[in-house]
């Protein structure tokens, strides 16, 4: 066995020692049941929206908030228009939303404009909510998504969210990747550890905290680097905070359709993870040695490995590659990469595969596309290595995802992407 080999096989290893209890993760709601609700209590909400020129997409995000069979007198709908140059303040405002306004060019990013949004309701509504649902405008919430997230919350968890569906699931190969990777971490991820008692990891939008919490972050949203939820997944884990998972509350949203946007978007995530470790790296250690220890070491692990063992393969097989050139072993070399690439083309495509079998029903595209993009995923899953590695070196700042899926409900449901 030649050295590339031997390395590449090292890497799987490690690779496999980090993630392997992920596997077991895919059978645990094979064998377990949710836990029985307790009576639920009307609890009040407030809903929490940063859009920075959504006027595409917002409007429906209200539609479906106006149709939800949960008290209408037990929500309020705010909405931070940030940085706007369009009609987004004017629809939400028509959508029925308290809309507050703000133009800020040095501290962009939706954590900034959260933080504004809550200094504006100190301000105006100092009696507070019992509890804060944090959306995206591109977001479309099934009818009953309040009812849900307030039977999890009358359950006595602090902090919940929901799963996680997409508005344009057929769109391409791009959109199809990000859904179902999204879909496997809500299925296979996030109800295995509810199953589990494991705290569940905030992923980008859809999900509430409580008074209590709030009152904890000193009223404030403090979190502001590039993946403020991830930011947020850890602080709660090293704070003692369960996240619970609500599979019953959907929500759709839209994910890019192009690769310069997810390649921006991604390299994004990559230096954010980055930030999150160096920043939460003591906190999440200390807790290895408290009852959340198994949270931490989850967290650590989205976190981590993954990236450096990307970044440890591109580094590894590039050399190789390029030291074959000068002694005549490129052939040889392009099987150990060959080799290595086929392997994470088989592991990706058999999570997606059980993925998408178990939650096919709930996945509204047709079905010859859904098994067409099956073969995709693991090509979309592969470009996240030379992500890692640009992420590294490539100056990252926050930039909005511009959003143009105009999608109800009943358009995603019943006309899914051809």
């Amino acid at each position: 066995m030649d050295l590339l080999t031997v390395a590449n096989a090292v890497i799987g290893a490690v690779f496999f020692v980090c993630y392997g209890y992920q596997l077991f993760y895919i059978l645990v709601p094979f064998f377990t049941k949710p836990e029985e609700h307790r009576p639920a209590k009307e609890n009040t909400f407030a809903v929490l929206i940063s859009a920075r020129n959504e006027e595409a997409v917002i409007g429906n995000l209200l539609r479906s908030l106006q149709s939800q069979d949960y008290d209408k007198t037990k929500y309020t709908v705010f909405v931070l228009a940030d940085n706007c140059t369009d009609r987004t303040a004017e629809i939400a405002r028509a959508g029925g939303a308290v809309v507050y306004e703000r133009q800020d060019a040095e501290h962009v990013g939706k954590g900034y404009a959260l933080d504004a949004l809550l200094e504006h309701m100190r301000k105006d509504d100092p009696a507070g909510f019992d509890a804060y649902l944090i959306l995206d405008a591109d977001n479309v919430l099934s009818p009953d998504y309040l009812t849900q997230m307030n039977r999890s919350l009358s359950d006595g968890y602090e902090v919940v969210t929901g799963y996680r569906n997409s508005k344009n699931y057929g769109t391409n190969w791009i959109s199809a990747g990000y859904a179902l990777w999204f879909i496997r971490e809500s299925s296979f991820l996030n109800r295995s550890r509810m199953r589990l008692g494991v705290s569940c990891t905030i992923s980008g939008t859809g999900f509430a905290f409580s008074r209590k919490v709030l009152a904890d972050l000193n009223g404030r949203w403090p979190f502001h680097m590039l993946t403020e939820d991830l930011e947020f997944s850890a602080w709660l884990v090293a704070n003692g905070y369960r996240a619970a998972y609500c599979e019953d509350a959907v929500l759709f949203d839209e994910q890019p359709i192009t690769f310069v946007q997810s390649w921006k978007q991604r390299m994004r995530w990559g230096r954010g993870f980055l930030q999150v470790a160096l920043h939460y790296y003591r906190d999440l250690l200390r807790a290895l040695v408290t009852r959340h220890a198994f949270a931490a070491y989850d967290v650590i692990m989205t976190l981590m490995p993954a990236y450096g063992l990307s970044l440890a393969a591109m580094i590894v097989n590039g050399a190789a590659l390029v030291i074959s050139l000068t002694n005549g072993t490129v052939l040889g070399v392009l099987h150990s990469i060959w080799q290595l690439f086929v392997g994470i083309y088989l592991m990706t495509f058999l999570i997606g595969l059980i993925t998408l079998v178990s939650d096919w029903k709930k996945i509204y595209c047709p079905a010859g596309r859904k098994i067409l993009l099956l073969f995709t995923l693991p090509i979309y899953m592969l470009t996240y290595i030379p992500i890692a590695v640009a992420a590294l070196f490539v100056r990252v700042k926050w930039e909005p995802i511009h959003h143009t899926e105009a999608k109800s409900l009943e358009d995603i449901v019943q006309h899914p992407n051809s």
